[in-house]
């Protein structure tokens, strides 16, 4: 059974973004990569779970060559505050690869930092990122910025589209704010 803090938390969450919004910003950022990497041959590595979403908007949007796999690192687990890289599932062979990193989000930037230096390590000839949303923060203390995002928003606890509240409500129909 779910727990009341979890239908708590949606019933007084404050819509930061339709869907319909998101999805103009999401064709802009498509364009862009496309631009970027149509003539690449790049690996689009969803990073799990939260990159879920954005890569399916992404994925149909992105009318070029690819190939799609995915890495699982974490920082949260079922917590709401970021703790130490975990590494489930590390990227598959990408030596002499342009990477593209999908994910949900950036924040502090530590774990896409991470797998951006991973992918690198193991002989990546490029590697990009491309968000959801970057959270306005003054200093990050991972990764400062990404290549590629759809949409900005200041820093509070995001949920729906991806991002998680506890494991729940990354089906959230828009982006959402925990209210404070």
């Amino acid at each position: 059974m779910v727990s009341q803090e979890i239908l708590d938390v949606r019933a007084c969450a404050e819509q930061l973004y339709d869907v319909a919004t998101v999805e103009r910003a999401v064709d802009v950022m498509a364009a862009d990569i496309t631009a970027a990497l149509h003539d690449k041959n790049p690996l689009l590595l969803t990073v799990m779970t939260g990159g879920i979403v954005p890569a399916g908007m992404l994925l149909q949007r992105l009318d070029f060559p690819l190939q799609l796999d995915y890495i699982h690192v974490t920082r949260y687990g079922d917590k709401t505050r970021g703790g130490e890289i975990t590494w489930v599932k590390p990227p598959p062979d990408v030596t002499g690869r342009t990477v593209l990193l999908v994910d949900d989000l950036l924040d502090h930037g530590l774990t896409l930092q991470a797998a951006v230096n991973r992918c690198l390590e193991h002989g990546a000839a490029a590697v990009l990122t491309a968000v959801l949303l970057v959270k306005q923060i003054e200093q990050r203390s991972g990764l400062a910025s990404t290549d590629f995002h759809a949409l900005e928003t200041s820093d509070r606890y995001l949920f729906g589209l991806g991002m998680d509240y506890k494991h729940y409500w990354r089906n959230g129909p828009g982006v959402f704010a925990v209210r404070e």
